[in-house]
């Protein structure tokens, strides 16, 4: 894509990237001279990313290609879950890729970002969250309610680095809990699934179990009897 936007000098854009295809790409750009990359997902904390790249001479401002829309209903009753947000944005017929973040905002409803070209047709067609009636409109991006993540940090001694016993010890669920949750698809290092119980893992890595949340991997130090002293960062 950057080759064929820089020999156009035009300028192209991806769909919405998760955080490790979006830093994979950045690097790879980084190498090309006459390539220039902007990452863009609508707030500054947004994880999923829309990638514009160009000759730099095309690429003079950030392009407008994320839109904000929010979704309104009475949750009061019925608390709606990320989960149950993004499947109703999906079963409209879009494909996640189109997506970005999800904002949830509790009794309110939830905010989200999308790809410009589909946000009239999400506005007519998402009814439904759950058994919620929702109104979904566009606001300006500058009217998304983001806060940074609430996190709190503990220390944790372990023999290996091994997924297994560091998420074991994040979530404060048993070993054997955890495998079986690795067996069923349930744990993603970095937004990938994880299959191996061995996997290690390294500073900056996250870890997210499907409905228990996420931790980050701190820093880790090693003890004098060989183990490791590793910081855990919980996502509140």
């Amino acid at each position: 894509m950057a080759r064929r936007a820089s020999s156009r000098r035009e300028v192209l854009h991806s769909d919405f990237l998760t955080p490790p295809v979006l830093k994979e790409s950045m690097m790879a750009l980084e190498k090309l001279a006459d390539v220039k990359a902007v990452a863009q997902g609508g707030y500054p904390q947004a994880e999923r990313c829309r990638l514009s790249v160009g000759h730099p001479e095309a690429l003079t401002s950030d392009p407008d290609i994320v839109a904000a829309l929010s979704i309104t209903g009475n949750f009061g009753f019925q608390p709606c879950s990320h989960g149950d947000f993004l499947g109703s944005i999906l079963g409209t017929g879009i494909a996640r890729e189109k997506i970005g973040d999800i904002i949830l905002q509790g009794e309110k409803g939830a905010q989200f970002l999308v790809v410009p070209e589909l946000a009239d047709y999400l506005i007519t067609s998402l009814e439904k969250v759950g058994n919620v009636s929702v109104s979904c409109t566009r606001i300006p991006l500058l009217a998304l309610e983001y806060e940074p993540p609430r996190t709190k940090s503990f220390k944790t001694i372990e023999a290996s680095l091994r997924v297994d016993a560091l998420a074991s010890a994040g979530f404060k669920l048993s070993r054997s809990k955890l495998v079986n949750l690795i067996s069923n698809g349930d744990v993603r290092v970095n937004w990938t699934t994880v299959t191996k119980n061995g996997t290690t893992l390294r500073t900056g890595d996250i870890v997210s179990v499907s409905g228990k949340g996420r931790i980050k991997i701190g820093e880790i130090n090693s003890t004098r009897k060989g183990k490791f002293a590793v910081e855990l960062i919980q996502y509140l």
